[in-house]
């Protein structure tokens, strides 16, 4: 399932991080170390708070027993948990020669009693050599993008696992900054099974799906 996220649409390199809202911000960024990270949007918490406000108002105004109106509450609950976005973070660390992606979903966190909701990924740096934006279609909403890490091997990864609708500028800006932080346009080029002089792989397959 495709977890929404709507930007304000501003011109600038990194265009919503001056409204708070952005496809990923900037948590700190030094000549050796890039930390990208996003949390859940308004739209998340404002479900969270909608099907909240129902379960209350299901179990304030029901005359049923104690036991259904906490099953109420517990239910919207529970709803809204799911439904709520991960808390994501891309690392790109020059020393180490490593890219960590990581995501924190609390949903799983409090399903698992605290034993899972942390995922990590680590890819080598040396073996990067693209970073494109990607298009997919959401039945109803229109378009979403979301950043593509190409590599040596032929693997596609993607940058978070929720895309962004509607303004693209705001992702284009992300894979601007971590092309232009790695340097990716200077290394030589190595022919590989990915090898494509495109740059817009919006007609390629969702590498989400490869996984």
């Amino acid at each position: 399932t495709l977890s929404i996220f709507l930007p304000s649409c501003l011109p600038a390199c990194l265009p919503g991080e001056a409204s708070g809202r952005m496809y990923l911000r900037v948590a700190r960024r030094s000549s050796g170390l890039l930390h990208l990270r996003r949390a859940p949007g308004l739209r998340s918490w404002a479900l969270l708070a909608g099907l909240c406000s129902v379960g209350l108002a299901a179990a304030a105004y029901s005359q049923d027993s104690l036991g259904w109106k906490l099953f109420y509450i517990a239910g919207c609950l529970f709803v809204a948990l799911q439904n709520l976005e991960d808390w994501e973070e891309a690392v790109f660390e020059k020393d180490a020669g490593k890219v960590f992606l990581r995501t924190f979903n609390l949903y799983k966190k409090l399903l698992t009693l605290l034993r899972a909701g942390h995922e990590q990924v680590i890819f080598p740096l040396d073996e990067l050599r693209a970073v494109n934006v990607q298009e997919e279609k959401v039945r109803y909403f229109g378009k979403g993008y979301f950043v593509v890490l190409r590599f040596a091997t032929g693997l596609s990864h993607p940058l978070t696992q929720n895309a962004v609708m509607g303004c693209r500028s705001d992702v284009e800006a992300v894979a601007e900054l971590i092309t232009g932080f790695l340097e990716l346009t200077r290394r030589p080029n190595h022919p590989g099974p990915e090898s494509s002089s495109e740059t817009d792989v919006s007609d390629a397959d969702d590498p989400r799906n490869k996984h």
